[in-house]
């Protein structure tokens, strides 16, 4: 039993990440798209096309199960890869509902960070539309984020100054939950604790990802597996270095959950 995990890039192991911690007798297979990323600056129909290419791959390497680790693509083609394989697939969307409903009885407000792509998508507009009947949402788009994770910077100094820069137009007196709706974004949960006061809380749709995974996987009577949490790690140019990269980012991350 192997379940691909697929993304523009290294956000996607954020993912991954809690995968692994909850169902640790699964092997996986992770597929960036590294020839392509950031998706978040491309056109709808670019990314379509760099997302069905991928997959097909992935498929021929064999998967019994797909994670779309990546808010931007599964707006994009989640639909259409239902379509196109019978197997389990699990997509994303930012976690605007769980902030609506936390922060309903505060008065607080909710701040949503993304990638512009998926804050010009129907489909972002429809699950805003559908939850946040008070109109308590507001939306930050961070186009250069995605490439400050891609380069592994994570320098405290540097990046609280970025998103100190990125939040100066905001009162954030008046907002409870801070939405990261890029996988790529938990990376920086840590500085990003620094630079919010300290009333604001940080959610992502990981864990609830991968509880939706949990659930599919049963229905579809493949939820036991006789796995070892084994990650096989692929990306579209083939590049060594760019593997390395991932398992030095994923390395990361199960250092900061230890």
């Amino acid at each position: 039993m192997r379940i691909g995990f697929f993304d523009s890039g290294i956000g996607g192991l954020t993912v991954l990440a809690e995968a692994r911690r909850l169902l640790p007798t699964h092997d996986y297979l992770y597929m960036a798209d590294t020839l392509h990323v950031p998706y978040g600056t491309k056109s709808k129909e670019e990314v379509r096309a760099y997302i069905l290419d991928c997959v097909g791959m992935m498929v021929r390497e064999g998967i019994d199960a797909l994670v779309v680790a990546c808010n931007t693509a599964t707006s994009i083609a989640v639909a259409e890869l239902r379509e196109l394989y019978s197997f389990p697939i699990v997509g994303m969307e930012p976690a605007v509902k769980p902030a609506v409903e936390m922060n309903r009885a505060t008065g607080k407000r909710v701040l949503v960070f993304a990638t512009p792509l998926t804050l010009q998508q129907p489909k972002y507009y429809a699950l805003v539309s559908r939850v946040d009947e008070e109109g308590i949402v507001d939306s930050l788009p961070l186009p250069e984020l995605v490439r400050y994770c891609e380069s592994l910077q994570f320098d405290e100094t540097l990046m609280g100054d970025y998103f100190r820069g990125k939040l100066a137009p905001y009162e954030l007196d008046k907002y409870g939950i801070v939405v990261l709706g890029c996988t790529h974004y938990p990376f920086y949960t840590d500085i990003l604790r620094k630079v919010l006061p300290p009333h604001i809380q940080i959610v992502n749709g990981n864990v609830g990802t991968v509880k939706r995974l949990s659930a599919l996987l049963s229905r579809y009577g493949i939820a036991d597996s006789c796995g070892s949490g084994n990650i096989r790690f692929m990306c579209s140019g083939g590049d060594p270095a760019y593997i390395e990269k991932m398992q030095t980012a994923f390395a990361l991350l199960q250092s900061r959950d230890s």
